[in-house]
């Protein structure tokens, strides 16, 4: 973490691996909080408006803090030219400047009118001044012709009349021609003028915005090009006040173009940001481009840019939930897209995938320096690895959280501060030591080694809260021991209720479970059964029938297809053992069946396969097995005993069953050596067993095991492979040789003992 945290190449993110509740997000936060707080504070950034292509806004960025002030400077500019410029051209001087020009070009309307009067006298017409334009009148003799006049005159006066129409028409032409140049002369003059009286009334403004940002180039260049749209549109902060909504809305339209939208202002930050992204979908981690709605029309500009996430913790550190990002649309590839890039474009998603009809806006990139840190599980880590090939080339950090830790010297100290800071933080009820103990023997049970303790802060997180309520409920200032068990015993009993449905069904004899006497063929396994919040054991009844056949061990679980692949390995490794074992001269000849009584599910592991490896062998040695004792244990093909998971829940749960009908003194339960280490047992468990009222067995294979169960010995293979008479496995080996003789004809069977004499006998080397 610390490497991932201080390595400065944009692709050194970090993915923290680990189950949850084993505290891995606090302690990420606590570790980029030291380290964010020595790192420079990043700039801020704004957009503004591209006055040259609106569609395009500026981003602009600055030293932090510098972008509010910046935002205000804009802000008090419009305000002072709203103010100061209507005063400047309703002033006196203005208006006579501009009423000067107004005359100008009066006088010389009035001298080319007269002028063109006069050319159309010389021509005998009369020139009218109308609306629409000028209407010429002909004369004749000193009076105006009308159309009839006209028509009667004499074809040639007509055609000279004709004539001299011509020429008043071109002097017509060339009047208006005139005039537009004057026109435009007098335009020129005013806008010259307005230009000037724009320019000399918000000179000092803008020559104190530049001489304030001179070292932000692209600030300046952003306040020149304000600076001549404003001279090019100063009338827009001429107009009077619109009370109408139109009005109102154009008037803030016009000045939305003179805006600064402040994105990410850094004033009050100290050090490096860090942003936690809770929902990460597009929008929330890259940005929007929000819409108003204006008249009934969707309307937007570069004011309505709002930063993401990304955006947020640029200059930092971005933490996100990996699972989180892959379920929402577009926002995976969003987030390796800006690592990449190094930069982040905020566009409608719509758009970017081709999806949208109308345009947008097109932002201008801002440059992202980043490090991302990615939370998730072990399987998702590796699924990413093998079919994302762009993650490893992103994600080169892999901080790896355990679910347990070695139990050390400095555990007690460790975990009595992680109990104090969670007291200080949420106002409960500090520990007394013993409870701190108390609450160390569950991290250890919970880690299911005694050498161990669990990293599942949130579990024990959880036991601290609500011992100090169970300890408030008694009026104690301080969480004892009596109060830590109540909060473990009250979370049990609040998730219990299918083992007590399981227990009452066991007691009543519904589920066929025996805790006293002696049976061939029948053995109580232990089943572990996990509801996600509560995990218990529950014996089940393994039984074995054997006969003559060739068909060697039914898994009857797989016939049924009820059976799980570790069940089904565990079930033909009971074969190899036989084999191994038994059948050194000749092959087996059996047919035996083994099942688990009044299963109706699936079953799975290889857990139970030491239970039905003995039941199996009672059968064939038609030897009783104690039912008071239960077996838990997988065996390999050498008949060693090999450790199981959830070795506590098998061991109470068989306890609490035998607790329920009554203990007698002699029931337990055999579980592999290699599990002693993970013995966490409750604590009315470990009293029973010292009080002699319920026995734990630790062996190391299986004959130990028949060996307890049965009373009688195992016994250890010869060179020849017989076994000692009266033991289990000369039994089981005599067995197995009927069963071959019923097979074979008389003429072939083999004549070779099952079992001899102890007494001078030499064992092989392998045993």
């Amino acid at each position: 973490m610390d490497f991932a945290l201080q390595m400065q190449h944009h692709s050194f993110n970090v993915y923290v691996s680990g189950a949850p509740g084993t505290g891995k997000k606090t302690v990420v936060r606590s570790m980029i909080g030291e380290v964010s707080v020595g790192l420079p504070v990043p700039e801020d950034w704004c957009y503004v408006n591209n006055f040259r292509d609106p569609d395009r806004p500026q981003a602009i960025s600055l030293t932090a803090g510098m972008g509010r002030e910046f935002q205000r400077d804009i802000e008090h500019l419009v305000d002072s030219l709203r103010e100061d410029f209507p005063k400047a051209f309703q002033s006196k001087d203005y208006e006579d400047q501009h009423q000067a020009l107004e005359e100008e070009f009066s006088s010389a309307r009035t001298s080319l009118s007269a002028a063109l009067e006069e050319q159309a006298k010389a021509q005998d017409f009369l020139l009218k001044t109308t609306r629409v334009g000028f209407v010429i009148l002909p004369l004749y003799k000193g009076k105006t012709l009308d159309a009839e006049a006209f028509a009667a005159l004499a074809p040639s006066i007509r055609e000279e009349i004709q004539r001299k129409e011509k020429i008043v028409d071109e002097a017509i032409r060339v009047f208006r021609q005139k005039l537009r140049e004057v026109q435009e002369a007098v335009n020129k003059k005013v806008n010259e003028l307005n230009q000037r009286i724009a320019y000399y009334t918000s000179e000092q403004l803008f020559e104190g915005l530049m001489e304030k940002y001179q070292a932000y180039p692209k600030v300046l260049g952003f306040i020149h090009t304000l600076q001549k749209d404003v001279q090019d549109n100063f009338e827009g902060f001429l107009e009077t006040q619109d009370a109408s909504a139109d009005g109102a809305d154009r008037t803030a339209r016009f000045m939305t173009r003179y805006a600064v939208n402040l994105l990410i202002d850094n004033e009050e930050t100290r050090g490096a940001p860090v942003i936690e992204e809770t929902n990460p979908t597009y929008n929330n981690l890259l940005g929007r481009i929000e819409k108003v709605s204006r008249f009934g029309f969707l309307y937007t500009d570069f004011t309505h840019i709002k930063a993401g996430s990304v955006l947020k913790a640029n200059g930092g550190y971005l933490i996100v939930n990996a699972i989180d990002v892959l379920r929402n649309p577009f926002s995976w590839d969003a987030l390796k897209r800006i690592i990449q890039r190094q930069e982040i474009v905020i566009e409608d998603v719509a758009e970017l995938y081709g999806l949208g009809a109308s345009t947008s806006l097109k932002p201008e990139p801002i440059p992202i320096r980043l490090r991302v840190v990615l939370l998730g599980n072990p399987l998702l880590y590796y699924l990413l690895q093998e079919h994302d090939e762009d993650f490893s080339q992103i994600f080169k950090v892999k901080a790896d959280f355990d679910l347990e830790s070695a139990h050390v010297d400095a555990s007690p100290a460790q975990y009595a501060n992680f109990i104090a800071g969670l007291c200080n933080k949420e106002n409960l009820q500090h520990f007394e030591r013993d409870a701190v103990a108390c609450l160390m023997e569950q991290a250890a049970r919970l880690a299911e080694q005694q050498d161990k303790l669990t990293l599942q802060f949130s579990h024990l997180a959880d036991i601290v809260r609500e011992a100090s309520y169970w300890a408030g409920k008694e009026g104690q200032t301080l969480v004892a021991r009596s109060h830590v068990r109540r909060a473990i015993e009250e979370k049990i009993y609040r998730s219990n209720l299918v083992e007590e449905h399981i227990r009452e069904l066991i007691v009543e004899g519904t589920l066929m479970v025996d805790v006293t006497g002696e049976e061939i063929g029948q053995i109580n396994a232990i089943s572990v059964a996990d509801l996600g919040d509560f995990m218990f054991g529950h014996p089940m009844r393994i039984t074995a029938r054997v006969f003559i056949g060739q068909d060697g061990i039914i898994n009857i679980e797989r016939e049924a297809d009820m059976s799980g692949k570790t069940h089904n390995k565990g079930m033909l490794i009971l074969s190899g053992y036989l084999g191994g074992r038994y059948a050194r001269t000749a092959p087996l000849s059996l047919t035996a069946t083994v099942t688990f009584e009044q299963s109706y599910g699936m079953v799975e592991g290889d857990s139970a396969s030491v239970a039905e490896l003995a039941a199996l062998l009672s059968a064939l040695a038609n030897m009783p097995l104690r039912q008071d004792i239960a077996v838990t244990g997988s065996v390999n093909q050498m008949g060693q005993m090999q450790a199981v998971g959830a070795v506590n829940e098998k061991i109470e749960g068989y306890f609490s069953i035998c607790k329920t009908i009554g203990l007698n003194g002699r029931q337990g339960v055999i579980i592999p050596r290699s599990n002693c280490r993970h013995l966490m047992l409750k604590q009315e468990v470990v009293d029973a067993v010292a009080a002699g009222n319920f026995h734990v067995y630790a062996v190391d294979s299986v004959d130990d095991a028949l060996e307890i169960l049965t009373g009688i010995t195992a016994g250890e293979r010869f060179n020849d492979g017989t076994y000692p008479k009266g033991t289990i496995n000369a039994a089981v080996l005599q067995r197995l040789l009927d069963m071959e003789a019923r097979l074979l004809p008389k003429k072939k069977r083999p004549r070779r003992p099952a079992g001899r004499p102890v007494h001078g006998a030499q064992h092989d080397e392998e045993q």
